[in-house]
């Protein structure tokens, strides 16, 4: 298809403005610390929007109706399962993540958080821990890129090698100059947009099909199944097990613990919360509203081929065929915005990954702030090169590759986040042996049980069980931590209870 001009306009005016953000968030960036985590200065509304945006990537507009159009309801499992875990990470993580960090030497990174939450001298938790997210989000930016192209070659018609560039290029310029501030401005700024497009988009398509009562007939008549959350059984225990445990990796992301840790202050959190959470219940039932009722839309209309093709292009044909082009181009600017404001914030995390727990903490450790400033703009350059080159498969999907990624981080980080937090007998080694144990549980069990056998069970069911048991099994036969650490653990959790935690 070729683009037309409103849509032009309007996706120009949008990213020129995702950049003027980043332009100011530059002129507020006078530290690392303000360009990795902001100076820990974000109110709860921002806090809320930004952990949302950061969360939802492209696949939330792409992968999920993608998902509900071919599977239909039994599909809705992922976002019961999404919900139940950002919830428990909201009440459960965030306000004690936000104490520890603080005490624990204002660590900056989760690497660093882990290093001094262990006093691990030998410094081998912040290389791991690392390790594993330049691993993970490097398969999880990829994601990003990939649904970017989508867009591009959807609505612009060009390849998708060149559809690529155009995808990631003003994610990655804002980023770079404006670091965390950017970010968490623009996650707002797109968040909104997002929420927008799928309370209105899956109204419109219910309208355009003749209501709700004729949608519902129309799918019942094309297959009764995609009606069955249960699929008649043929779903099974293992399957909903699976669709359901993606609320486990809530625990363990980078990006998402990120804006816990940049919070201004304990008490904002409550509040953060019951903002975080409405904006995505709506935006997860818009989102699959959009994917199942697009069933009926195309059964009684015309323009369905390219959804059957790709499924995942449904939100972008919906829009394109519904509304008028100024309006499309607003509605398709929120799959860029979900893209963006996720790709940009995991460059950022990777960015500081590299620049705090190993260019900092090993090759200059008394490097100025101006320089580890300029050496993170130059990281997230190469990440996002990186990423690009791992996308570069044309046949690529956008949720099989969020899957793995959300999966790795969430068995090797989320059991160690969780026992940190709350375990004071927890040591150092228990750390190690749960990292490890926990991604390459979901790297074998992934490329030997998924892809050789065919298991249903997602690999973040074993790969978080496992890494439990290590963590457990490893501390207790360790030494009893050092005394400072304790006390910390201590004053953490009685600073948490005057709180009200």
């Amino acid at each position: 298809m070729t683009a037309s001009t409103p849509l032009v306009v309007t996706f120009a005016i949008y990213l020129l403005a995702m950049v003027a953000i980043g332009v100011i968030a530059w002129r507020s960036t006078k530290s690392f610390d303000d360009y990795i985590l902001g100076g820990r200065s974000l109110g709860s509304y921002v806090t809320a929007l930004s952990a949302g945006a950061s969360d939802m990537s492209g696949w939330l507009l792409l992968g999920l109706p993608g998902a509900l159009f071919l599977g239909g309801l039994s599909e809705g499992w992922i976002a019961v399962g999404l919900i139940l875990g950002a919830w428990a990470n909201w009440k459960f993580v965030a306000g004690p993540l936000r104490v520890y960090t603080e005490r624990t030497k204002n660590a900056l990174t989760l690497p660093d958080y882990f290093t001094h939450r262990f006093d691990d001298r030998s410094r081998i938790l912040r290389v791991l821990s690392a390790l594993v997210i330049l691993v993970f989000f490097a398969v999880y930016c990829a994601s990003g890129i990939v649904a970017g192209a989508r867009l591009f070659e959807s609505v612009f018609g060009v390849p998708y090698a060149q559809a690529l560039w155009w995808g990631a290029a003003a994610t990655i310029l804002y980023t770079l100059v404006g670091g965390f501030l950017a970010v968490s401005w623009t996650d707002t700024v797109q968040a909104s947009l997002m929420i927008f497009a799928l309370v209105l988009t899956p109204v419109v398509v219910i309208i355009g099909t003749g209501g709700f009562d004729e949608s519902m007939m129309l799918i019942r008549s094309i297959d009764p199944a995609k009606l069955d959350p249960f699929k008649g059984g043929a779903l099974g225990v293992v399957g909903i097990v699976s669709l359901l445990a993606w609320g486990l990796g809530y625990f363990g992301q980078p990006h998402i613990l990120a804006r816990f840790m940049a919070a201004d202050d304990l008490r904002s959190i409550p509040k953060a919360r019951r903002i975080g959470m409405t904006w995505m219940i709506l935006c997860l039932f818009g989102a699959m509203a959009v994917g199942f009722f697009g069933i009926a839309y195309f059964a009684a209309h015309p323009g369905g081929e390219a959804v059957k093709a790709n499924p995942e292009r449904v939100f972008i044909v919906l829009s394109n065929l519904l509304f008028n082009p100024w309006i499309a181009g607003v509605l398709l600017s929120a799959i860029l915005a979900a893209i963006m404001s996720t790709l940009s914030c995991q460059l950022l995390v990777c960015s500081s990954a590299l620049t705090e727990d190993f260019y900092k903490g090993f090759l200059r450790p008394k490097a100025s702030q101006r320089e580890l400033v300029w050496f993170g703009r130059a990281m997230v350059l190469a990440v996002s090169l990186l990423s690009i080159w791992i996308a570069r498969d044309p046949e690529s999907r956008v949720l099989g590759l969020v899957s793995y990624a959300w999966a790795g981080f969430g068995a090797a980080f989320g059991p160690v986040v969780l026992f940190s937090l709350f375990w004071s007998r927890m040591t150092r080694n228990g750390a190690l042996a749960g990292m490890v144990v926990g991604a390459l549980t979901v790297i074998l069990w992934k490329q030997i049980a998924v892809d050789q056998y065919g298991s249903a069970l997602y690999e973040m069911v074993p790969g978080f069980a496992a890494a439990a048991v290590a963590i457990v099994l490893a501390s207790l036969l360790d030494r009893v931590p050092v005394e400072s650490v304790q006390a910390t653990h201590a004053q953490v959790h009685a600073a948490l209870a005057e709180n009200g935690y």
